[in-house]
Parts: structure tokens; sequence; C-alpha cells
């Protein structure tokens, strides 16, 4: 069961389609979420966007990366197949850009990766951007 090199675990991050973000709640509980994702280099770019409905844009997520900003998120393929399983984890630190370039940054990625966005639906949110410090991987086959 190969361990997956830090270059092919960001590849394989890359191309998912949706991924967990794990941050930490102020009780010190785990608060996992699946979120909408681009990664470019070792920074990885989402979004709190206005297209899937939310109770507020105050999520607890934004809360909790203000209180700690070590996340971890994890990407992942099941098949029956059990040959083809793999999973890749990126542990980092996250800041929220509420405006400027860097959420200019994300709008830009974002809309390119996922044609809901194209549309509408940034105008509000903050983005998150995770600065990886460790690609992390496994696989049932190299």
């Amino acid at each position: 069961m190969p361990a997956l090199e830090p270059d092919e675990a960001r590849r394989r991050f890359a191309a998912a389609r949706v991924a967990r973000l794990a941050t930490i709640a102020p009780d010190g509980r785990p608060h996992l979420v699946p979120i909408t994702f681009a990664v470019e280099g070792d920074r990885i770019y989402s979004i709190v966007d206005d297209v899937k409905p939310k109770s507020s844009q105050s999520l607890a997520r934004v809360r909790n990366i203000v209180a700690n900003p070590r996340v971890s998120l994890l990407a992942d393929e099941y098949s029956d197949n059990w040959q083809r399983l793999w999973w890749v984890r990126a542990d980092g630190t996250a800041t929220i850009a509420p405006g400027g370039p860097e959420r200019e940054r994300a709008i830009g990625l974002l809309q390119s990766r996922y044609p809901p966005y194209r549309g509408a639906g940034l105008e509000s949110g903050p983005a998150l951007i995770v600065e990886v410090e460790r690609w992390i991987g496994w696989s049932a086959r190299s």
C-alpha cells in the first residue's frame, strides 16, 4: 500500500471535484464540511458562495479559522474496485479574505473550474485561502 509522493498527492487532490475541510471549533470539537476548491501550487482557494443555500454568510468554518487557522482538507476516491482507492490530505494554515486581490484570484480560479460559479453567486462571501504545509496521501496502487 504505497504512500504518495507530495507532487502526486497534490495532483490527485487538485483533480478531485470536492474536498472536506476540517476546522476546530472553539470548544475543541472538529468541524467538517464539504467544499468546492481550486489548487494553485501549494495554495488552496475556496469561497463562501451565494449559490448553495446557507443560513448566513457567518459560517462556522469562517469563525473557526479566525479563532484557529490550522486546518486539514481531505480528498479521496472510492471505488468498488479497491485497487483504485486513494486519499490525500492537505494540512496547512488558512486565512480569510473578505475582499482584495486574493479574493479576486479565488473567484477566477473557481469560476474556471465550476460552471455554476460563472453566472453568479460569488458576490458577497469571503474567500478561504489555505497555505499547504504538507501534502500526504495513500493509494492502493502506485
